[in-house]
């Protein structure tokens, strides 16, 4: 037997059947009743999103100044919930463009769950810039449209950057995602038991009969989707490290920004997507589905892009070393040993040391160890943003501007209402669309048929 068709073996249920994947999929949605866990998740999202709510409404009525931001800390919790959601967000499209591209089967069980993750955390990420201008009811007026008093939006700010970077990457990933659900949706529609719910289901199929011309058009599609996607992936989170380094703050000026933005987005992407699968499968009974093999390979993965991020925070280091200038290097020394070096610590040993456990293979297949490591990584990555930001800018060439930042109850509100909304989409998606992809898992089980006749 080739070493692939043993790969796919480790994939697959012994017994596996197209009609044993389709029901194990669609009965999640179709047949199985509301679980206890379910409602409970859903319960405690609505809640964070009444606070988020609440936070938003506050902010609308008494402006930004209920935030902790102050001078010289201009930019404060908003901004570093956006650049941790957009890192979220960059992971999923990324990890099912170029898994596709790449060939890896294993990515069948994950690819619709990352995809959806990407979609919910750039919905979460895109609140921060909003809420940020200070008077959120022009937003539009980021938008070039053809306004009658030739106002144009500033070509040269940020903001606008990533106005066009988040909506032309949110569009790419919905058609992706939207797009490698088609078939799955005229399988729901064929399975529905009420009428009305199969009508909803055969709209969003766009008329799907499974035909040979229209898996031609599909399939051809969904590849140049992946190879659009791919390096709009790259660029867009490069565009948020080239935000940080058209500033005057000297530690924004690093040049390892770029591949260590990149790396971190896969680190907290796939750290997330194990916050998610792990439960689903033990709620869902799907383990012969979403199997120890796809944990140990997302470990992997997990474990080298945290090695990118680890060299990334030594090259920092490093660079504001050799270039000996002496407010780079107090920079530095404050993030070691200042007044916040708690959360510099506290970052190292979530991102560089926690993660080594994972170059052990019992630590990669223990689902409890996998999920709390996880936890830790995003941690990790939320305090690395906080110090990039905040430490950056809180003792800048002025000591008489010095000022400590702390952020404020409204701040942790939309951190915390953001993560709920983020929840509620998740469980929604889960409850009403089918999470795994049922077509990619019946060629899996076609091609190991195949190579169970395979001579060699």
């Amino acid at each position: 037997m080739s070493r692939t068709s043993k790969t796919r073996d480790h994939l697959l249920p012994a017994d596996a059947t197209y009609e044993s994947v389709s029901d194990q999929v669609s009965r999640i949605v179709l047949r199985e009743p509301v679980p206890a866990s379910w409602k409970f998740g859903f319960l405690i999202g609505l809640i964070m999103l009444q606070i988020l709510l609440i936070g938003i409404g506050w902010l609308f009525v008494y402006g930004v100044g209920i935030w902790g931001i102050n001078i010289p800390v201009g930019w404060g919790l908003a901004i570093i919930n956006f650049v941790w959601w957009i890192g979220i967000g960059h992971a999923g499209t990324l990890i099912s463009a170029i898994l596709l591209l790449l060939h890896q089967e294993w990515r069948t069980s994950i690819n619709r769950i990352a995809e959806a993750m990407t979609l919910f955390a750039v919905a979460c990420a895109g609140l921060f810039p909003i809420l940020h201008l200070g008077r959120p009811k022009f937003f539009y007026w980021l938008v070039p449209y053809p306004a009658t008093t030739n106002m144009w939006p500033q070509f040269r700010s940020p903001l606008i950057w990533d106005f066009f970077a988040i909506s032309t990457y949110a569009t790419v990933s919905f058609v992706f995602w939207y797009l490698g659900m088609v078939p799955d949706l005229a399988t729901m529609r064929d399975r529905a038991h009420s009428r009305i719910v199969a009508r909803i289901y055969g709209v969003l199929a766009l008329g799907w009969r499974n035909s040979a011309r229209h898996w031609h058009h599909y399939q051809k599609l969904y590849l140049i989707l992946a190879g659009l996607a791919t390096p709009l992936v790259v660029s867009v989170h490069t565009t948020v490290s080239w935000d940080f380094s058209v500033g005057i703050v000297s530690a924004w000026h690093s040049t390892v920004f770029p591949p260590y933005f990149v790396g971190g987005a896969i680190f907290s992407g796939f750290a997330m997507v194990l916050l998610i699968t792990i439960p689903l499968r033990r709620i869902y009974h799907v383990k012969d589905l979403i199997t120890e093999k796809h944990l140990d390979a997302m470990a992997k993965i997990m474990l080298a892009s945290g090695m990118v991020v680890s060299y990334g925070y030594l090259m920092d280091a490093y660079v504001a070393w050799y270039r000996n200038e002496p407010f780079d290097s107090y920079i530095y020394t404050d993030r070691f040993s200042g007044p916040y070096d708690y959360c510099y610590w506290g970052l190292v040993i979530c991102n560089c040391i926690i993660p080594q456990a994972l170059w052990f293979p019992h630590v990669r297949r223990n689902t409890w160890l996998l999920f709390t490591i996880s936890i830790f990584i995003q941690i990790g990555m939320w305090l690395e943003r906080f110090i990039i930001i905040s430490l950056s800018l809180h003792r800048d060439h002025l000591p008489s501007d010095w000022s400590m930042y702390y952020p404020t109850i409204w701040d942790w509100a939309l951190l915390i209402g953001t993560a709920g909304l983020f929840l509620v989409l998740m469980l929604l998606f889960l409850r009403l669309l089918p999470s795994i992809s049922m077509s990619e898992m019946r060629e899996l089980v076609h091609q190991k048929g195949d190579s169970h006749h395979d001579p060699s």
